[in-house]
């Protein structure tokens, strides 16, 4: 696998709450590592719950003794969970903290995903496929066919979370296993670029770049030019 990433805090936001993980190299049994949260909360709370979220998984997935990468997967989500949870209880100013986390290790053939909220993974091969599916109010309107991507964009509650990594003792994060090829490119992404940009747009993008590098970075800039409500965080991973 090669990669990149890039965050970015947008134009209207005072504080990057994103974090990420992003490496091509080893990480306990897994051969590859890349991880977006998105934090949510007060002042500093939220990038206090995305940094920490990120760096428990890390922790957890080098020293874990499990097999399987969902199973490996399932118990740095859980360490995650308890650490951010146990941190909004303890401090009065990270109270009510949670954040969406998205997360992929690619294994030969077959690409293992967690997620909770609505940072995304997508697929690009000879056309971009949204993988995870948001934990959102929105989310839950398109999937029911009460709203559209185009509408759930722009709609009022876009931001109502329904499932979050730390905002409670138990969490529900979705696995999924998925065949790749070489040439595939995995996009792993906050809200604050799909919100800007629809999937057509991503998919250009990415596809006229020459380098993870280039796509990265357009991707960061155009977001910007739509808009940049939110912060914008991009990993770009490629199967070779």
């Amino acid at each position: 696998m090669k990669a990149y990433a890039k965050t970015d805090v947008g134009k209207k936001r005072s504080m990057n709450q994103d974090f990420f993980y992003c490496s091509e190299n080893v990480v306990g049994s897994f051969q590859n590592l890349f991880i977006v949260a998105d934090g949510m909360g007060g002042h500093k709370a939220g990038d206090h719950a995305s940094k920490l979220c990120v760096s428990s998984m890390v922790e957890s997935i080098a020293k874990s003794g499990h097999k399987t990468p969902v199973t490996i997967f399932e118990e740095a989500v859980n360490a995650a969970n308890q650490k951010v949870y146990q941190a909004a209880q303890e401090h009065t100013e990270f109270e009510g903290m949670g954040t969406t986390m998205v997360a992929c290790t690619v294994e030969d053939d077959t690409m293992y995903v967690a997620n909770i909220g609505d940072s995304r993974l997508y697929l690009l091969r000879e056309s971009i496929l949204q993988i995870t599916d948001d934990h959102s109010l929105v989310g839950e309107l398109v999937k029911k066919g009460n709203l559209t991507e185009s509408e759930a964009r722009i709609h009022p509650q876009k931001n109502i979370i329904t499932r979050a990594l730390g905002t409670s003792q138990h969490v529900h994060a979705d696995y999924f296993e998925i065949s790749v090829k070489k040439g595939d490119i995995v996009l792993l992404c906050s809200d604050g670029l799909s919100n800007m940009l629809d999937d057509e747009d991503m998919e250009y993008i990415i596809k006229r770049c020459d380098t993870l590098e280039e796509a990265g970075t357009q991707l960061v800039v155009q977001a910007n030019r739509h808009g940049g409500d939110d912060n914008i965080t991009v990993v770009l991973a490629q199967k070779e």
